[in-house]
């Protein structure tokens, strides 16, 4: 891991127009951003582990990152896949108490990163900032209680038809009719997004595959009908 503090031009910054930069003027946004340290992770590195302090902000301006819990008995669950201009760490600037999920790297990784006692004082001075930060921890909410229900009500294929759409809106590129995906996941690594084990996520990769739905890549998928596996998708919901 490397660290320094840099200066950056916010028309050409993956975080301007962020929630935590939206509000402000161009002046003070800079300022803000100026105060930021950054610093590079290679991949698989633990950015920080559950249980840990929570003091800092990051926000990713290049690379993958995951958000996962572990329980009690080892099994692990990934939250949530983020990528360039997404933060996380951010509970930690209203409730300063241990990490409740580990980042981790899956691709080489640079972030921006500030210090609780650094930025609270932003918060209080610009109210609209801490308001942003809130509808992005509502946000994160949302998400989860979707993912909850999801794991009662959707089957294992509804749900990996699910992720496949998520995935694909968050990082895909459109290429005629299809979507190209570089998730940057293991078979593993999907599998614990899904909420199932491996095989019977593969089974229903391998099954999507089949229907020419979609077309299997290392680390990757092409989604060839998205339309079917929206409906897929949605075929259990309530």
């Amino acid at each position: 891991m490397s660290e320094r503090v840099v200066s950056t031009d916010l028309d050409s910054d993956p975080l301007f127009g962020r929630p935590l930069f939206a509000s402000l003027d161009s002046e003070t946004a800079k300022t803000l951003r100026e105060q930021m340290t950054e610093q590079e992770f290679d991949r698989g590195t633990v950015i920080f582990a559950e249980g840990d302090p929570g003091d800092r902000l990051y926000l990713i301006l290049e690379g993958r990152v995951t958000l996962g819990q572990s329980s009690v008995d080892g099994r692990e669950a990934l939250i949530a896949v983020l990528g360039e201009g997404d933060m996380f760490g951010e509970l930690s600037l209203f409730d300063p108490g241990p990490r409740a999920s580990s980042a981790t790297a899956i691709t080489p990784v640079r972030v921006a990163s500030m210090s609780r006692s650094r930025l609270r004082p932003w918060l209080t001075e610009h109210p609209a900032v801490a308001e942003a930060l809130l509808q992005a921890l509502a946000e994160r909410l949302r998400t989860a209680n979707r993912a909850l229900a999801d794991l009662v009500f959707v089957d294992v294929p509804g749900r990996v038809a699910k992720v496949l759409v998520r995935l694909a809106d968050r990082f895909g590129d459109k290429e005629g009719d299809a979507y190209v995906v570089h998730h940057e996941l293991t078979q593993e690594e999907l599998a614990r997004l899904v909420g199932a084990s491996r095989e019977t996520v593969n089974k229903a990769l391998a099954d999507f595959a089949t229907r020419q739905w979609i077309r299997l890549e290392s680390r990757g998928v092409v989604l060839l009908d998205i339309e079917r596996l929206k409906k897929r998708g949605h075929q259990n919901d309530l």
